[in-house]
């Protein structure tokens, strides 16, 4: 198995699938690829400081900045590499993949220009077929599964029998994948998500309360689905972990990095200056716009995303997003 991203997710759902061979005592090769020496180095020496602090590897897991050495014979692979950069580092991959490999996203991004999902892009980029691409979500906060904290996601893939391999594959003592058709579903939930956690952010770093952020929180979810249903996806995906379920983790937790980056634009940083105080890329500053032009696209009201979008442009004052938040004519909820 191959694992293509060295960060925090990556390293840890590498230990997710090590841990789950161990618990099963079935024998498994690992091999995450990433770019930085010092951070495969300390890989091989089962950590990833940088990212997981002292955090303890299991065995069964190598690491390498060779892609072709990653790639070699890998029957899965897993990619969770900065979603605006994956088109030009699968292009650059895709003649190495194997033939018959699944492939597996963790990335919730969509792609700046072109609006696509990321299943979306290593399907046009790769040419694997829509049937061997899984994706995951839901409530995926790297360190706390790092920690071997219980936690529920979804594998997501149109092929059901397949959704369920994966699942078993990645099922440890403590992660528990729930399997989905819906692979729409699961990956605008994914992406929206880290919006409305920018927002959320924001009302954190101006000192609103609880009733604010739930608000937002609240309708968050419901431009979310109504964006994902009108691309096709089933209501029910976005009630559940990949939807509300990773929802409330991004917004609610200060290990989420869209949480972190809002709460600092909140607090009057600009977006130029948040690389100064984060390590990691916040998914939704670069998805945002995406995200806006698609609803724009299908015809979908998304308010609160409009108003984010306003904050990252610069068009719009932190002081001014209050007014707009819940900016909709008066409804029933349900709308």
């Amino acid at each position: 198995m191959a694992v293509f991203g060295a960060g925090s997710w990556g390293t840890t759902f590498a230990k997710v699938l090590a841990d789950a061979a161990a618990a099963t005592g079935v024998a498994r090769r690992i091999t995450i690829w990433g770019r930085n020496p010092e951070t495969i180095a300390d890989i091989n020496r089962r950590r990833n400081e940088r990212y997981l602090g002292d955090i303890e590897l299991p065995d069964g897991i190598t690491a390498t900045t060779d892609p072709a050495e990653a790639m070699a014979g890998a029957g899965l692979v897993v990619f969770a590499v900065p979603a605006q950069s994956l088109r030009d580092q699968l292009a650059q991959w895709r003649g190495l993949l194997p033939s018959d490999a699944v492939v597996m996203s963790l990335m919730k991004g969509l792609e700046a220009g072109s609006d696509l999902r990321m299943s979306e892009v290593i399907t046009e980029v790769a040419g694997v077929p829509a049937d061997r691409i899984a994706v995951l979500s839901g409530p995926n906060l790297a360190m706390e599964i790092a920690r071997r904290e219980p936690t529920a996601s979804v594998v997501a893939c149109s092929d059901e029998a397949l959704a369920l391999r994966i699942a078993r594959v990645c099922t440890a003592p403590y992660f528990r994948p729930y399997t989905s058709t819906d692979v729409v579903g699961a990956e605008i939930g994914g992406i929206v998500k880290n919006v409305i956690a920018l927002c959320v952010g924001i009302c954190e770093g101006k000192g609103m309360g609880d009733n604010t952020k739930a608000s937002v929180m609240t309708r968050g979810l419901a431009e979310t689905t109504r964006l994902a249903v009108a691309l096709g996806a089933d209501p029910q995906t976005l009630a559940g972990l990949a939807g509300l379920g990773d929802l409330v983790a991004t917004c609610a937790s200060k290990l989420s990095r869209n949480h972190t980056a809002g709460t600092l634009l909140g607090q009057g940083f600009s977006v130029e200056e948040l690389g100064s105080h984060m390590t990691q890329v916040a998914e939704g500053i670069k998805s945002a716009p995406a995200v806006r032009e698609l609803a724009r696209r299908v015809g979908v009201e998304m308010p609160i995303t409009e108003a984010v979008v306003g904050v990252l442009a610069g068009r719009l004052e932190v002081n001014q997003l209050e007014s707009l938040l819940l900016a909709r004519e008066l409804k029933s909820e349900g709308g």
